[in-house]
């Protein structure tokens, strides 16, 4: 008999938070891609998401000193209404949500205020703007429990950005102080973090970075590496269209430049935002993917400049947002000056286009509403006489494993001060020893595995002299677990592929039906003698289109016989599905049959998106297959039987997106073999 189940906690959701105290949060925060935390985590500097305090001085001397184009951009900031020693904050409420609104425009315009302020208190040493900022952080921290709508994720990712970003400054300055520190990071975890927790990969790409954008901020303010890690995996390896190389492609078009040219650059402009507050904590995040956040600017400054762009019809990850041709030219968001200052100033790379559009904007003024920060102009402009700040030695970061053929891919976030890395492997609960003491790479390929062995990575930078230099530490199988296989359904023209790190299986499946009545997708076997196979979805999946599940196949024909429990999105319209499940049989190359079929409904499915675990089982007995879910692995509900014969039990995804791959994953995993075969 084989059976495994993970002893890994669950990824948290949305109602975990509200159990939760602060305290318990951050061990529960493991992404499900396969990140452990370094028990010995270097500490984050502070003030440190959008603002250092060499960024907060760099502002003060140029004001003082009436710089160009420092000083000028400072006059737009304080002749802001959301600048003034005048404003009023709004009443305090216990809930904030968009679509439907709740307090919407109220909070929004209240973080701008925060935050502004805070820079008007940094800037001109007038505490009295720093009083009015810290009423509104400590208002809102102590009343907001919760944020909603299902527009939750911008919601929680836009504003409480701006507002996060103003209690770092008060902290910095000395006017926030533990307990309001504490008030704060409370607040965070208890109504901003569970709305953004799993990104948003249902949506286009801006909703994605913004929920990046915000763990991250949330992540330092609060010292909570776990999810800084999270933020940054999914940045460069997550399912969404907010994934670095999922927004911007190698032409540096980017997934919302069909859409229209004010949701790309905002897209891009919440990118920027990570890449900076990842640069302040001294990491090159900018230069991930040989600096393509720098390509897609470039592009879309490019084009909105009126230069001619190359364009390739396209479909995202959701499979909802098809575009032919580019979307009309706009206007210019303030989001340029940021992206300039790096690349050109800091770096000293080539930026024509950029250039060109900041000499049109500068300075730069504020954003629609809280969209993002602007005032660029002010908050980043730099000269060439001015260096960069000093970076420390830090850790790598965002290990990411995966396999690669016959060897297992390694790729990590570099620091900006980075020597010699060293790669160290454990298998099987042993020690770590270094497999290559030195690296100048931020990727290595370790071919000397054993398929079906499982294998513990960290990556260590010598230059830090210490052993918290490590990074987090990466799991993965090398293939799949013994007994376990893979098997490509019909003809799909996207790679497939189904990885196990030790607690989760990862899917990825393409092809556009499932028992509709012929097979096409993945289909990840636990063996011919395998009588019950149980398995956990952990939520979320980028295709709204996708199907997947448990089943039963007689062979690897497209239309063999087969019994499947699926989840599939059955009823609604691709913005707000009806997912149900279903028990579905198909006799020797007949129709399908379906045998029952449940509506997932709230909390599970929230706004047509599913947001919460679902459990499958299938079960065999003699000829019978019986089919069973769960909602909390408790409590079974019978979804119904159907015959069988010889063949394996094992995990499908179909993406149900020509052309799309799609990522499911897997965990709480039981293989039940027959003691006897």
């Amino acid at each position: 008999m084989v059976n495994h189940e993970s002893s890994s906690r669950p990824p948290i959701t949305r109602r975990d938070f509200h159990r939760l105290g602060i305290a318990g949060v951050s061990s529960l925060l493991l992404p499900a891609i396969g990140w452990a935390g370094n028990e010995n985590p270097q500490a984050f500097v502070h003030p440190g998401i959008l603002h250092t305090s060499a960024g907060l001085q760099r502002m003060r001397n140029g004001v003082r000193l009436k710089q160009t184009p420092i000083f000028e951009g400072f006059a737009t900031l304080s002749a802001h209404p959301c600048s003034q020693l005048s404003y009023t904050p709004h009443p305090f409420g216990n809930e904030i949500g968009r679509n439907p609104s709740v307090n919407f425009p109220a909070f929004d315009n209240d973080a701008n205020a925060a935050y502004q302020c805070a820079l008007m208190a940094a800037i001109t040493g007038d505490m009295r703007y720093a009083s009015l900022a810290r009423t509104i952080v400590l208002g809102w921290s102590r009343s907001l429990q919760t944020v909603s709508g299902a527009d939750a994720v911008l919601m929680a990712g836009l504003g409480p950005f701006k507002f996060i970003n103003a209690a770092e400054i008060l902290r910095a300055l000395g006017e926030l102080d533990a307990t309001g520190v504490a008030d704060c990071a409370a607040m965070l975890h208890r109504a901003i973090l569970p709305a953004i927790i799993d990104f948003a990969p249902f949506a286009n790409g801006n909703w994605d970075t913004a929920a990046i954008k915000i763990m991250l901020a949330i992540a330092v303010f609060c010292d909570d590496h776990a999810l800084y890690e999270r933020a940054l995996l999914y940045y460069l390896h997550g399912d969404g269209d907010g994934r670095l190389t999922h927004y911007i492609y190698q032409n540096g078009q980017c997934q919302e430049s069909g859409r229209d040219q004010q949701h790309t650059q905002l897209g891009l402009a919440h990118m920027g935002d990570a890449c900076e507050i990842v640069w302040n904590q001294g990491l090159d995040l900018y230069g991930a993917v040989q600096s393509r956040l720098l390509r897609g600017f470039e592009y879309t400054a490019a084009y909105n400049l009126g230069d001619p762009v190359e364009f390739k019809p396209d479909i995202d990850r959701t499979g909802k947002y098809r575009h032919q041709i580019i979307s009309p030219r706009g206007t210019f968001r303030p989001v340029y000056e940021q992206i300039y200052a790096h690349y050109h100033v800091r770096c000293g790379l080539p930026t024509p286009v950029l250039a060109r559009v900041v000499a049109r904007i500068r300075p730069e003024g504020a954003a629609h509403g809280a969209d993002h920060p602007g005032f660029g102009t002010l908050l980043y402009a730099l000269s060439p006489q001015q260096k960069p700040q000093a970076a420390r030695p830090v850790a790598p970061a965002a290990l990411h494993a995966q396999v690669a053929g016959h060897a297992i891919e390694l790729r990590w976030l570099t620091p900006r001060l980075s020597g010699s890395m060293a790669v160290e492997r454990a298998v099987a609960g042993a020690a770590f020893r270094t497999i290559k003491p030195s690296l100048a790479t931020s990727e290595y390929h370790d071919r000397n595995v054993m398929p079906g062995h499982e294998y513990r990575y960290r990556v260590v930078d010598h230059r830090a002299g210490d052993k918290t230099a490590l990074s987090g530490v990466a799991a993965i199988t090398a293939g799949l677990p013994a007994g376990w296989s893979q098997i490509s359904l019909g003809n799909v023209a996207v790679p497939q592929s189904a990885q196990f790190d030790g607690a989760v299986l990862t899917v990825c499946g393409g092809g556009t039906q499932f028992m509709n009545p012929s097979d096409e997708g993945l289909f990840v076997s636990a063996g011919s003698h395998c009588t019950t196979l149980q398995a956990r979805f952990v939520p979320q999946t980028a295709s709204q289109f996708v199907r997947f599940g448990v089943a039963w196949r007689a062979d690897a024909r497209p239309d063999a016989p087969s019994v499947a429990l699926l989840i599939a999105p059955l009823s609604g319209n691709s913005e707000r599905h009806g997912w149900h499940v279903q028990l579905l049989a198909r006799e020797q190359h007949g129709s399908v049959q379906p045998i029952s079929d449940h509506a997932l409904t709230e909390p599970t499915v929230d706004y047509g998106r599913l947001m919460r675990p679902v459990w499958l089982r299938l079960e065999r007995k003699a000829a019978v297959i019986q089919g069973q879910f769960s909602l909390d692995g408790t409590h079974w509900t019978n979804a119904g039987q159907a015959q069988s014969g010889t063949g394996p039990l094992g995990m499908v995804v179909c993406s149900g997106i020509a052309g799309v791959n799609s990522n499911v994953r897997f965990n709480s995993i039981q293989a039940i073999r027959d003691k006897h075969a």
